[in-house]
């Protein structure tokens, strides 16, 4: 099976809305290979240390906006 990693990433930063807290800190229990890689690509800080949460980019936390209302809002609504 051939994964598409990039479309992964992007469902693991629009759900890091649903935990968002203090402004830009979202709860770390995804998939540490999806983590890493998001990391590398400047979405989210080093998300190896012993904090529970990762903390968003600025760019991180308007693509994860982004792609949480274009996957999982619906038409019509805010």
């Amino acid at each position: 099976m051939d994964i598409d990693h990039d479309k992964i990433d992007d469902v693991v930063l629009a759900l890091f809305q649903l935990t968002l807290h203090d402004g830009c800190r979202a709860w770390k229990t995804f998939d540490w290979d999806a983590l890493d890689r998001l990391h590398r690509s400047g979405m989210i800080e080093d998300p190896v240390n012993k904090t529970k949460s990762v903390v968003l980019s600025q760019e991180g936390l308007e693509r994860s906006e982004a792609l949480f209302r274009e996957l999982f809002v619906r038409a019509g609504s805010q």
